[in-house]
Protein backbone atom coordinates (compact mmCIF):
# COMPACT_ATOMS: atom_id res chain seq x y z
CA UNK A 1 0.00 0.00 0.00
CA UNK A 2 3.02 2.08 0.77
CA UNK A 3 4.03 1.84 -2.64
CA UNK A 4 1.01 2.69 -4.50
CA UNK A 5 0.52 5.87 -1.90
CA UNK A 6 3.98 7.08 -2.81
CA UNK A 7 3.12 6.76 -6.77
CA UNK A 8 0.53 8.53 -6.50
CA UNK A 9 1.81 11.64 -4.62
CA UNK A 10 4.78 11.52 -7.33
CA UNK A 11 1.89 11.73 -10.15
CA UNK A 12 -0.11 14.68 -7.79
CA UNK A 13 3.34 16.29 -7.92
CA UNK A 14 3.64 16.20 -11.40
CA UNK A 15 0.40 17.83 -11.98
CA UNK A 16 0.88 20.37 -9.36
CA UNK A 17 3.89 21.47 -11.35
CA UNK A 18 2.62 21.20 -14.82
CA UNK A 19 -0.40 23.43 -13.61
CA UNK A 20 2.03 25.39 -12.00
CA UNK A 21 4.02 26.52 -15.64
CA UNK A 22 0.23 27.11 -17.29
CA UNK A 23 -0.56 29.46 -14.32
CA UNK A 24 3.18 31.04 -14.76
CA UNK A 25 2.85 31.49 -17.87
CA UNK A 26 -0.67 33.53 -17.68
CA UNK A 27 1.07 35.33 -14.79
CA UNK A 28 3.88 36.46 -17.07
CA UNK A 29 3.04 36.53 -20.16
CA UNK A 30 -0.16 37.66 -20.45
CA UNK A 31 -0.51 42.21 -20.18
CA UNK A 32 2.40 43.51 -18.22
CA UNK A 33 2.07 43.63 -14.66
CA UNK A 34 3.78 47.10 -14.53
CA UNK A 35 1.21 48.53 -16.53
CA UNK A 36 -1.21 46.65 -14.16
CA UNK A 37 -0.19 48.43 -10.95
CA UNK A 38 1.16 51.51 -11.99
CA UNK A 39 -0.67 54.94 -13.44
CA UNK A 40 -0.57 57.07 -16.20
CA UNK A 41 2.17 59.53 -14.68
CA UNK A 42 4.63 56.93 -13.44
CA UNK A 43 7.94 57.85 -15.47
CA UNK A 44 9.65 55.33 -17.12
CA UNK A 45 13.17 55.01 -14.21
CA UNK A 46 10.12 54.30 -11.82
CA UNK A 47 8.56 51.77 -14.07
CA UNK A 48 12.29 50.46 -14.56
CA UNK A 49 12.80 50.36 -10.67
CA UNK A 50 9.30 48.73 -10.15
CA UNK A 51 10.43 46.10 -12.21
CA UNK A 52 13.41 45.13 -11.08
CA UNK A 53 12.04 44.92 -7.64
CA UNK A 54 9.19 42.78 -8.79
CA UNK A 55 11.80 40.44 -10.28
CA UNK A 56 10.98 40.35 -14.21
CA UNK A 57 14.07 40.73 -15.45
CA UNK A 58 15.42 37.75 -14.14
CA UNK A 59 15.15 34.68 -16.38
CA UNK A 60 12.23 32.55 -16.96
CA UNK A 61 13.58 29.93 -14.95
CA UNK A 62 14.56 32.05 -12.14
CA UNK A 63 10.94 33.46 -12.42
CA UNK A 64 9.54 30.19 -12.18
CA UNK A 65 10.91 28.96 -9.48
CA UNK A 66 10.38 31.91 -7.66
CA UNK A 67 7.05 31.78 -8.53
CA UNK A 68 6.73 27.95 -7.43
CA UNK A 69 8.59 28.84 -4.22
CA UNK A 70 5.94 31.76 -3.33
CA UNK A 71 2.88 29.62 -4.15
CA UNK A 72 4.20 26.82 -1.76
CA UNK A 73 4.03 29.95 0.99
CA UNK A 74 0.65 31.10 -0.43
CA UNK A 75 1.81 34.11 -1.95
CA UNK A 76 0.69 34.89 -5.11
CA UNK A 77 1.47 38.72 -5.20
CA UNK A 78 -0.49 41.62 -5.19
CA UNK A 79 -4.18 42.20 -6.44
CA UNK A 80 -4.15 44.85 -9.06
CA UNK A 81 -8.17 45.60 -8.87
CA UNK A 82 -8.06 45.41 -5.20
CA UNK A 83 -4.44 46.44 -4.16
CA UNK A 84 -4.50 43.50 -1.89
CA UNK A 85 -2.63 40.36 -0.97
CA UNK A 86 -4.10 37.91 -3.65
CA UNK A 87 -3.39 35.23 -0.77
CA UNK A 88 -5.86 37.09 2.14
CA UNK A 89 -8.76 37.96 -0.43
CA UNK A 90 -9.03 33.89 -1.27
CA UNK A 91 -8.59 32.75 2.33
CA UNK A 92 -11.33 35.55 3.10
CA UNK A 93 -13.79 34.17 0.36
CA UNK A 94 -12.91 30.63 0.75
CA UNK A 95 -14.88 29.82 3.95
CA UNK A 96 -17.90 31.29 1.62
CA UNK A 97 -17.15 28.59 -1.51
CA UNK A 98 -16.25 25.26 0.85
CA UNK A 99 -19.41 25.74 3.02
CA UNK A 100 -21.63 26.05 -0.71
CA UNK A 101 -19.63 22.92 -1.82
CA UNK A 102 -20.29 20.90 1.41
CA UNK A 103 -23.99 21.34 1.60
CA UNK A 104 -24.41 21.05 -2.23
CA UNK A 105 -22.26 17.50 -2.01
CA UNK A 106 -23.84 16.71 1.31
CA UNK A 107 -27.80 17.45 -0.47
CA UNK A 108 -26.68 15.20 -3.96
CA UNK A 109 -25.46 12.24 -1.61
CA UNK A 110 -28.08 12.24 0.77
CA UNK A 111 -31.08 12.80 -1.70
CA UNK A 112 -29.25 11.26 -4.98
CA UNK A 113 -28.31 8.06 -2.96
CA UNK A 114 -31.87 6.79 -1.86
CA UNK A 115 -33.32 7.76 -4.94
CA UNK A 116 -31.15 5.40 -7.15
CA UNK A 117 -31.22 2.39 -4.92
CA UNK A 118 -34.88 3.08 -4.57
CA UNK A 119 -35.29 3.17 -8.55
CA UNK A 120 -32.60 -0.28 -8.88
CA UNK A 121 -35.14 -2.16 -6.69
CA UNK A 122 -38.07 -1.09 -7.83
CA UNK A 123 -37.45 -0.15 -11.37
CA UNK A 124 -41.10 -0.27 -12.35
CA UNK A 125 -42.96 1.88 -10.09
CA UNK A 126 -44.58 5.30 -10.87
CA UNK A 127 -42.41 6.93 -7.95
CA UNK A 128 -39.08 5.47 -10.04
CA UNK A 129 -40.43 6.97 -13.44
CA UNK A 130 -41.17 10.64 -12.01
CA UNK A 131 -37.58 9.85 -10.45
CA UNK A 132 -36.50 9.79 -13.93
CA UNK A 133 -38.07 12.40 -15.09
CA UNK A 134 -36.80 14.66 -12.31
CA UNK A 135 -33.05 13.55 -12.90
CA UNK A 136 -33.53 14.38 -16.94
CA UNK A 137 -35.00 17.78 -15.74
CA UNK A 138 -31.69 18.35 -12.93
CA UNK A 139 -29.55 17.34 -16.47
CA UNK A 140 -30.73 19.17 -19.12
CA UNK A 141 -31.54 22.73 -17.45
CA UNK A 142 -28.37 24.85 -17.37
CA UNK A 143 -27.38 25.73 -13.76
CA UNK A 144 -28.29 29.65 -14.25
CA UNK A 145 -32.01 28.61 -15.57
CA UNK A 146 -32.33 26.66 -12.34
CA UNK A 147 -31.08 29.31 -9.69
CA UNK A 148 -33.32 31.95 -11.36
CA UNK A 149 -36.38 29.15 -11.32
CA UNK A 150 -35.79 28.74 -7.78
CA UNK A 151 -35.54 32.69 -6.92
CA UNK A 152 -38.81 33.63 -9.11
CA UNK A 153 -40.32 30.64 -7.53
CA UNK A 154 -39.40 30.60 -3.67
CA UNK A 155 -38.03 34.26 -2.98
CA UNK A 156 -39.99 36.51 -5.49
CA UNK A 157 -43.23 34.56 -5.36
CA UNK A 158 -43.39 33.35 -1.97
CA UNK A 159 -41.22 35.35 -0.37
CA UNK A 160 -39.43 32.30 1.77
CA UNK A 161 -35.65 32.34 0.97
CA UNK A 162 -33.43 35.03 0.32
CA UNK A 163 -32.44 35.42 -3.04
CA UNK A 164 -28.65 36.74 -2.73
CA UNK A 165 -26.19 36.77 -0.20
CA UNK A 166 -24.90 35.13 2.47
CA UNK A 167 -26.84 36.36 5.38
CA UNK A 168 -25.46 37.25 8.86
CA UNK A 169 -22.62 35.43 9.30
CA UNK A 170 -20.13 34.88 12.63
CA UNK A 171 -16.29 35.47 12.92
CA UNK A 172 -14.88 33.05 14.64
CA UNK A 173 -11.04 34.15 14.03
CA UNK A 174 -10.20 31.87 11.57
CA UNK A 175 -12.97 31.05 9.64
CA UNK A 176 -16.23 33.04 8.62
CA UNK A 177 -19.58 31.02 8.77
CA UNK A 178 -23.22 31.52 8.29
CA UNK A 179 -23.94 27.88 9.22
CA UNK A 180 -24.30 29.64 13.01
CA UNK A 181 -27.54 31.86 11.74
CA UNK A 182 -31.21 31.51 10.72
CA UNK A 183 -30.43 33.93 7.98
CA UNK A 184 -27.21 32.05 7.29
CA UNK A 185 -28.71 28.83 6.93
CA UNK A 186 -31.70 30.09 5.12
CA UNK A 187 -29.05 31.80 2.73
CA UNK A 188 -27.46 28.69 1.87
CA UNK A 189 -30.86 26.47 0.46
CA UNK A 190 -31.22 28.00 -2.82
CA UNK A 191 -27.93 28.06 -3.64
CA UNK A 192 -26.82 24.85 -2.38
CA UNK A 193 -29.46 23.32 -4.64
CA UNK A 194 -29.02 25.03 -7.32
CA UNK A 195 -25.18 23.65 -7.37
CA UNK A 196 -26.01 20.22 -6.17
CA UNK A 197 -29.06 18.95 -8.11
CA UNK A 198 -27.08 17.93 -11.43
CA UNK A 199 -24.22 16.05 -8.92
CA UNK A 200 -27.63 14.60 -7.36
CA UNK A 201 -29.16 13.47 -10.73
CA UNK A 202 -25.58 12.24 -11.93
CA UNK A 203 -25.43 10.45 -8.46
CA UNK A 204 -28.59 8.72 -8.43
CA UNK A 205 -28.63 7.03 -11.98
CA UNK A 206 -25.00 5.68 -11.31
CA UNK A 207 -26.52 4.21 -8.40
CA UNK A 208 -29.72 2.72 -10.15
CA UNK A 209 -27.06 1.64 -13.08
CA UNK A 210 -25.09 0.04 -10.55
CA UNK A 211 -27.82 -1.43 -8.71
CA UNK A 212 -29.72 -2.71 -11.43
CA UNK A 213 -26.04 -4.49 -12.74
CA UNK A 214 -25.34 -5.95 -9.45
CA UNK A 215 -28.85 -7.54 -9.13
CA UNK A 216 -28.14 -9.48 -11.78
CA UNK A 217 -24.80 -10.79 -10.85
CA UNK A 218 -24.54 -14.60 -9.64
CA UNK A 219 -23.80 -14.24 -6.46
CA UNK A 220 -26.76 -12.26 -5.79
CA UNK A 221 -29.08 -15.15 -6.99
CA UNK A 222 -26.81 -17.48 -4.95
CA UNK A 223 -27.51 -15.09 -1.44
CA UNK A 224 -31.92 -15.27 -2.64
CA UNK A 225 -30.86 -19.00 -3.20
CA UNK A 226 -29.64 -19.20 1.18
CA UNK A 227 -32.72 -17.96 1.97
CA UNK A 228 -31.15 -14.14 2.53
CA UNK A 229 -33.87 -11.48 3.16
CA UNK A 230 -34.23 -8.65 0.48
CA UNK A 231 -33.06 -6.43 2.86
CA UNK A 232 -30.14 -8.07 3.78
CA UNK A 233 -29.38 -8.56 -0.47
CA UNK A 234 -30.19 -5.23 -1.47
CA UNK A 235 -28.27 -3.48 1.07
CA UNK A 236 -25.53 -6.09 2.53
CA UNK A 237 -24.49 -6.68 -0.80
CA UNK A 238 -25.71 -5.07 -3.71
CA UNK A 239 -25.02 -1.71 -2.37
CA UNK A 240 -21.92 -2.69 -0.86
CA UNK A 241 -20.85 -3.31 -4.44
CA UNK A 242 -21.87 0.16 -5.87
CA UNK A 243 -19.58 1.91 -3.69
CA UNK A 244 -16.38 2.07 -5.62
CA UNK A 245 -17.89 3.89 -8.36
CA UNK A 246 -19.74 6.14 -6.42
CA UNK A 247 -16.69 6.94 -4.39
CA UNK A 248 -15.11 8.07 -7.94
CA UNK A 249 -18.20 10.16 -8.87
CA UNK A 250 -18.35 11.72 -5.83
CA UNK A 251 -14.85 12.37 -5.28
CA UNK A 252 -14.60 14.06 -9.19
CA UNK A 253 -17.53 15.96 -8.33
CA UNK A 254 -16.90 17.71 -5.36
CA UNK A 255 -13.36 19.14 -7.18
CA UNK A 256 -16.19 20.06 -9.68
CA UNK A 257 -18.93 22.03 -7.18
CA UNK A 258 -15.82 24.10 -5.55
CA UNK A 259 -14.19 24.80 -9.18
CA UNK A 260 -17.47 25.11 -11.70
CA UNK A 261 -19.69 26.92 -8.32
CA UNK A 262 -18.90 30.25 -10.25
CA UNK A 263 -22.67 30.59 -12.16
CA UNK A 264 -24.06 30.10 -8.75
CA UNK A 265 -22.27 32.33 -6.76
CA UNK A 266 -22.88 34.98 -9.54
CA UNK A 267 -26.37 34.26 -9.80
CA UNK A 268 -27.13 34.63 -5.72
CA UNK A 269 -24.20 37.08 -5.48
CA UNK A 270 -22.74 34.40 -2.97
CA UNK A 271 -19.19 35.97 -1.61
CA UNK A 272 -16.92 33.35 -2.33
CA UNK A 273 -14.01 32.11 -4.65
CA UNK A 274 -16.19 32.05 -7.64
CA UNK A 275 -17.25 35.62 -7.74
CA UNK A 276 -13.70 36.86 -6.94
CA UNK A 277 -12.84 34.97 -9.75
CA UNK A 278 -15.20 36.20 -12.02
CA UNK A 279 -14.35 39.46 -11.35
CA UNK A 280 -10.55 39.00 -11.57
CA UNK A 281 -11.58 37.72 -14.79
CA UNK A 282 -13.82 41.44 -16.06
CA UNK A 283 -10.72 43.25 -14.62
CA UNK A 284 -8.09 40.98 -15.90
CA UNK A 285 -6.45 40.74 -12.43
CA UNK A 286 -3.93 37.85 -13.17
CA UNK A 287 -2.15 37.29 -9.89
CA UNK A 288 -6.17 35.97 -8.79
CA UNK A 289 -6.57 34.02 -12.04
CA UNK A 290 -3.29 32.49 -10.98
CA UNK A 291 -3.88 31.98 -8.00
CA UNK A 292 -7.27 30.61 -8.18
CA UNK A 293 -6.11 27.94 -11.15
CA UNK A 294 -3.88 26.92 -8.27
CA UNK A 295 -6.21 26.48 -5.36
CA UNK A 296 -8.50 24.41 -7.75
CA UNK A 297 -6.26 22.12 -9.10
CA UNK A 298 -5.08 21.56 -5.45
CA UNK A 299 -8.02 20.65 -4.52
CA UNK A 300 -8.82 17.97 -7.31
CA UNK A 301 -5.37 16.72 -6.60
CA UNK A 302 -6.39 16.53 -3.28
CA UNK A 303 -9.39 15.16 -3.78
CA UNK A 304 -8.44 12.49 -6.33
CA UNK A 305 -5.08 11.15 -3.87
CA UNK A 306 -8.20 10.31 -1.13
CA UNK A 307 -10.33 8.80 -3.79
CA UNK A 308 -7.61 6.68 -4.83
CA UNK A 309 -6.81 5.36 -0.80
CA UNK A 310 -9.95 4.76 -0.33
CA UNK A 311 -9.99 2.44 -3.30
CA UNK A 312 -7.53 0.35 -1.13
CA UNK A 313 -9.97 0.26 1.56
CA UNK A 314 -13.23 -0.51 -0.01
CA UNK A 315 -11.82 -3.21 -2.73
CA UNK A 316 -8.23 -4.56 -1.56
CA UNK A 317 -7.90 -5.84 -4.83
CA UNK A 318 -6.45 -1.92 -6.13
CA UNK A 319 -3.80 -2.00 -3.98
CA UNK A 320 -2.79 -5.45 -4.46
CA UNK A 321 -2.19 -4.43 -8.01
CA UNK A 322 -0.87 -1.02 -7.28
CA UNK A 323 1.93 -2.68 -5.20
CA UNK A 324 2.53 -5.52 -7.99
CA UNK A 325 3.33 -3.25 -10.47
Amino acid sequence: MAVFILRRLAQSVLVMLTVSLIAFAMFRYIGDPVNQMVGVDTTPEQRAALREALGLNDSVYVQFVRFVWNALHFDFGISYQFKQPVGELILSRLPATLELSIASAIFALVIGIPMGVYTGINRDAWLSKLFLTVSLVGISLPTFLIGILLIFIFAVNLRLLPSFGRGDVIDLGFWRTGLLTASGLKALILPAITLGLFQMTLIMRLVRSEMLEVLRTDYIKFARARGLSERAINFGHALKNTLIPVITVTGLQLGAIIAFAIITETVFQWPGMGLLFLQAVQNVDIPIMAAYLMLIAFLFVVINLTVDILYTVVDPRVRIGGSAT
